[in-house]
């Protein structure tokens, strides 16, 4: 196999005498949807930030397409092809969805020495992605009166402007319809058949296991497992969740976690 998209090597974070993170490698390869599972307070949400670029490793090293990578701040991350749709959707309910595709990156044209917004370039190019993505979302829309497939849809369409390599999607199917969990599940498939790694953070473990490749759980900041889908269960899963089982993560080895020991809290 050729350079991973995203490698962590050894990724801790730290805040103050809290391990958020400890000891984290993860590959993620172009292409792939991986699941990222856990209990609240497990870490992942420290996770998603440390490769957006909110939050620098305390330890261990990041690479993107095999470099070496430093990000400051989200910008950083996003210049290289890393996007991020939280599960807020950050949307303006007032707006189209084309105007919220080009929120803070608007098409402008030339009238005489004045730039102007330039609405119908942004309507062709929204409905091209709409198009692409097989929604039937239309640029014209105002966000409040959609569905949250759809919303998701105008979420997701706002990363491939960019030209996105690698999208993380937190809790994408959190509060929707089972018919919108469906349409957003397609619209993971459909950037993934673009050749668009994607980590998809969810509690839903149908979800997880009708789209992704890999499943990575996650339990009070170490990584328990990192298993092919196929040869993972949901019933396993749970039981690394909980701590019902320690770890099936190879560095685990015979230790068990401290969440095994202890019970578990959220």
């Amino acid at each position: 196999m050729g350079v991973a998209l995203l490698e962590l090597r050894g990724v801790t974070k730290s805040f103050g005498a809290i391990h958020a993170l400890q000891g984290i490698d993860l590959t993620i390869e172009p292409a792939e949807v991986v699941g990222l599972m856990g209990d609240n307070g497990a870490g992942k949400s420290t996770m998603v930030r440390v490769i957006a670029g909110n939050f620098a490793p305390t330890e261990g090293e990041y690479l993107f397409e095999g470099q070496p990578c430093h990000f400051t701040k989200p910008v950083d991350a996003r210049a290289r092809g890393i996007e991020v749709v939280y599960q807020d959707l950050a949307l303006c309910n007032n707006l189209t969805a084309a105007a919220n595709v080009f929120l803070g990156r608007e098409l402008k044209r030339r009238v005489g020495p004045f730039k102007i917004l330039d609405h119908n370039a942004m309507y062709v190019r929204a409905a091209e992605l709409f198009a692409e993505l097989k929604s039937e979302t239309r640029p014209r829309d105002l966000v409040r009166q959609m569905s949250g497939g759809q919303r998701q849809a105008v979420a997701i369409a706002r990363t491939r402007l960019s030209d996105a390599k690698l999208v993380l999607m937190d809790e994408p199917t959190a509060a929707i319809s089972v018919r919108q969990v469906h349409e957003v599940l397609e619209l993971i498939r459909r950037l993934r058949d673009r050749g668009i790694a994607i980590l998809l953070i969810s509690h839903r473990m149908p979800d997880v296991f009708e789209v992704c490749d890999r499943v990575v759980v996650l339990r009070r900041g170490r990584m328990v497992a990192d298993r092919p889908i196929g040869e993972s269960s949901p019933e396993e899963v749970t039981g690394l969740i909980t701590g019902a089982i320690a770890s099936l993560h190879p560095h685990d080895g015979a230790s068990p976690s401290p969440a095994s020991a202890h019970g578990m809290h959220a």
